[in-house]
């Protein structure tokens, strides 16, 4: 797919910075400050991609949009649910590093952290509850609904992910993989930034449907490379546990092409490591595992099908945007398509 533009970095750097001044506006300083306001803020503070916000402002600019306090108040909302959602999600998967810093749940137990997140789930609704006072009820109303939407459909992915590890659940195909990551990922990720921008920037006069497959495509794109960089990333860079998703047992596509092409012997081992509970899960296993996808090809595999799913976002993008005039925006949600195979980290 080649190199991404550099209007992605350069796109990422200014709406990134730009929606990291209005979280700021959203985190003050106030009491109780020690145990619950200095650890919500924690994760915004510690950076990101900016990949969510970015993506809602551009498709809305590149219809048309002006960059006003309505698109502002969405995209800032979309991070701080993000963050939220990364707080839940380390502890749910107990892992150890986010953003190349110990996990919130590890620097202040489980409990704190629990609450900080709920605290976060509720704050990111705040910028939307203050613009809906300037804009058309209809469309806040939309706004909201969205939300909920992405929201009720994260927390079914999440379910997912987390039965089948606690099931011990291996006779998963392809399909269910892409179904899991289609309400877990891409709904948060990708759709509901779209899907938001989109629905700002012609007033909720616009079907959000239009918009699932390319979010989807996107999406999955996403995450998949996301899955191969927890396995071939320096964890320094990555800014996560290095091979955490083999520890945590987490359904990838690699482990479910796995126990698809893993002989008998194989197999019984790498479903027992699955069942075995995670803090008696030894180093030993997770590097055979490791070794057995790089002889079976797993992580090639996954890295292809990372590709043809940007493939066929680019496709759906080219239907979308074809009638829409070049700018900025345009060329960066097209250059973002091949950046999310490329990226590092």
């Amino acid at each position: 797919m080649g190199a991404p533009p550099p209007v992605v970095s350069e796109t990422l750097r200014d709406y990134g910075s730009l929606v990291r001044d209005a979280v700021r506006a959203y985190l003050p300083p106030v009491e109780p400050r020690r145990y619950l306001y200095d650890l919500v803020a924690d994760y915004p503070g510690r950076g990101g991609k900016m990949m969510r916000p970015s993506l809602c402002i551009a498709v809305a600019r590149a219809l048309g949009a002006p960059l006003d306090h309505l698109l502002i108040a969405a995209a800032t909302s979309i991070e701080l649910m993000h963050n939220a959602m990364l707080v839940h999600d380390d502890i749910e998967d107990e892992s150890d590093l986010r953003r190349g810093k110990p996990t919130l749940h590890t620097l202040w137990g489980v409990a704190m952290a629990i609450n900080a997140g709920d605290a976060l789930v509720i704050r990111s609704l705040r910028p939307l509850l203050a613009a809906a006072a300037h804009t058309d009820p209809r469309l806040a109303l939309r706004i909201i609904e969205e939300t909920e939407h992405m929201a009720r459909e994260s927390a079914e992915g999440q379910a997912l992910e987390l039965g089948w590890r606690a099931d011990n659940v291996v006779s998963l195909e392809e399909r269910d993989y892409f179904e899991m990551v289609l309400k877990k990922t891409c709904w948060l990720a990708t759709i509901h930034p779209v899907r938001m921008g989109a629905l700002i920037a012609v007033a909720g006069d616009v079907d959000p449907a239009a918009f699932v497959r390319f979010g989807f495509f996107l999406g999955a794109a996403f995450q998949i490379q996301d899955d191969v960089l927890n396995l071939v990333s320096d964890e320094a860079v990555y800014g996560k546990d290095s091979d955490g998703d083999l520890r945590e047992g987490k359904r990838t596509l690699m482990i479910i092409r796995l126990l698809q092409l893993a002989d008998a012997d194989e197999r019984a081992r790498l479903i027992a490591h699955l069942g075995t509970p995670l803090r008696d899960r030894r180093g030993d296993d997770v590097r055979w595992i490791r070794a057995r996808m790089d002889h079976h090809g797993c992580i090639a595999y996954a890295s292809q099908v990372a590709r043809g799913m940007a493939d066929a976002a680019l496709a759906e993008y080219t239907r979308l945007f074809a009638s829409v005039p070049p700018s900025r925006d345009r060329a960066f949600l097209e250059g973002l398509i091949a950046w999310v195979v490329e990226r590092t980290s």
